[in-house]
């Protein structure tokens, strides 16, 4: 770990070294708020750990290796995890075997059904722990690498989510980290009012990582901001 560490902040003051003041503020800002969302994003989740029960039912969309699913499991609740990399869902599978209030899904999500090609970071190979958060289903991100790609399962999330409503009559938390492929999913889900029968839903949207897709991502989070409060529905989570 420490390495690692080491390594990051030495990568992080050679690439500072090469920035205007303006760029390397600007920078440092960047890390800051990042830092500041990552220390709120883990409150939140100790807060709604907290008030998890058995019985409740939890989706962990874009689990990868189980940080965000461990303390959700541990609750007592029901957690249905989609992860597509086989990298990380192999880490999962370990991690859960014994874990019968956790069902794990080898698929992508999104707002059609069908087999769809996973793409990963140009620098997965160097360390596939860190590699395999940035994998994603969407194309145009930056640093992935769509010339080698994996085909995977992919479910219709919407009508996923809209059965386990009707079975479940609410789902107590929904957390989405899925690099891109989230904004399909929350239009589709703003436009059938799939946010009202769930308690709390946490998103890390990707707006950085996908330009052209920056305009609908900013409309899209004026829009729920406007329509519910952060406690429910919450786009800046992480």
């Amino acid at each position: 770990m420490r390495g690692c560490v080491c390594a990051d902040v030495g990568g992080w003051i050679c690439s500072m070294s090469k920035l205007t003041a303006e760029e390397q503020l600007e920078k440092f800002k960047r890390r800051h708020d990042r830092n500041m969302r990552v220390s709120e994003a883990y409150g939140m989740l100790t807060g709604i750990t907290a008030m998890l029960r058995p019985g409740d039912f939890v989706i962990d969309c874009g689990a990868n290796v189980g940080v965000v699913t461990e303390p959700l499991a541990a609750t007592g609740a029901t957690v249905h995890c989609f992860e597509p990399d086989p990298y990380a869902f192999g880490k999962l599978t370990k991690k859960f075997a014994d874990t019968p209030n956790v069902t794990l899904h080898n698929a992508a999500v999104g707002v059609k059904k069908g087999t769809v090609q996973l793409m990963r970071a140009d620098n997965f190979d160097d360390n596939p722990n860190f590699g395999s958060v940035k994998s994603t289903v969407v194309s145009g991100g930056r640093s992935i690498n769509e010339d080698t790609t994996i085909d995977v399962e992919q479910i219709n999330f919407i009508s996923y989510l809209q059965d386990m409503i009707d079975q479940h009559g609410e789902i107590a938390f929904l957390k989405m980290d899925i690099e891109g492929a989230e904004l399909e999913i929350l239009e589709e889900m703003e436009t059938e009012n799939l946010f009202d029968p769930i308690r709390c839903t946490v998103v890390e949207t990707h707006e950085r990582k996908f330009k052209a897709l920056r305009p609908r991502f900013k409309a899209l989070k004026a829009r729920i901001a406007k329509a519910y409060p952060m406690r429910k529905v919450n786009l800046n989570w992480i």
